[in-house]
C-alpha cells in the first residue's frame, strides 16, 4: 500500500516537474526563434509589456553576473547543488509545501538547463509603467517566484512556537 502511494506521488511530482519544464522550454524556443526572425528587434511593445529577447549571465533578475567563466561555472555548481537540496527537502514535504518546492525546483532546472547549454538564460518578459522597467524575466523565474511567496506565506501561517516567542 505504502509503495502504491509513493509511486503514485512520484507520477505527480514529476508530472509537475515536465509540465513546468515544458512550458518554459516552449515559450523560450518560441521566443527565441521569434527574435531570429525579427533580427533582435522588439518583439512585442505595449504600454506595460515588451517581449524583448536578452541573455542573463547572472542569477534571478540578473545579479552576480560575471564576465569570468571560473566564476560563472563556480555559480552554475552552487545551483545545480540548491537543486539537489531542492529534491531532497521534496521527499521530507507534503501538502502545499511540496507543491511551493516543486514549482522553484521546476524553474531551477529550466534556467538550470539554459545556462549549462546556451551559457546564459533568456529572459524577454518586459513589464514596466511608463519608464519604470521591472526586471526582464521568463517563465521559469514566474514560478520559482511564485513558489518562494508561497513558502514565506506558509513560513508565517505556520504554527511555529518559536516564531512567537
Amino acid at each position: 500500500m505504502i509503495s502504491k502511494n509513493l509511486n503514485k506521488n512520484v507520477f505527480i511530482n514529476l508530472f509537475i516537474i515536465l509540465l513546468i519544464f515544458f512550458a518554459d522550454r516552449l515559450s523560450k524556443i518560441y521566443v527565441i526563434n521569434l527574435d531570429k526572425k525579427v533580427f533582435g528587434n522588439e518583439m512585442f511593445s505595449s504600454k506595460y509589456l515588451n517581449i524583448n529577447l536578452i541573455w542573463n549571465e547572472g542569477i534571478a533578475f540578473g545579479l552576480l553576473a560575471f564576465n569570468e567563466k571560473n566564476l560563472y561555472d563556480i555559480l552554475t555548481i552552487i545551483i545545480f547543488l540548491i537543486i539537489i537540496f531542492i529534491f531532497f527537502l521534496i521527499f521530507k514535504s507534503s501538502g502545499f509545501k511540496k507543491f511551493s518546492l516543486l514549482m522553484i525546483v521546476s524553474g531551477a532546472i529550466g534556467n538550470f538547463y539554459d545556462r549549462v547549454v546556451f551559457k546564459a538564460v533568456p529572459d524577454f518578459i518586459d513589464f514596466h509603467v511608463g519608464n519604470f522597467h521591472w526586471f526582464i524575466f521568463n517563465i521559469a523565474d514566474i514560478f520559482i517566484t511564485i513558489g518562494v511567496i508561497f513558502m514565506i506565506l506558509i513560513e508565517l501561517t505556520s504554527n511555529n512556537k518559536e516564531f512567537r516567542k
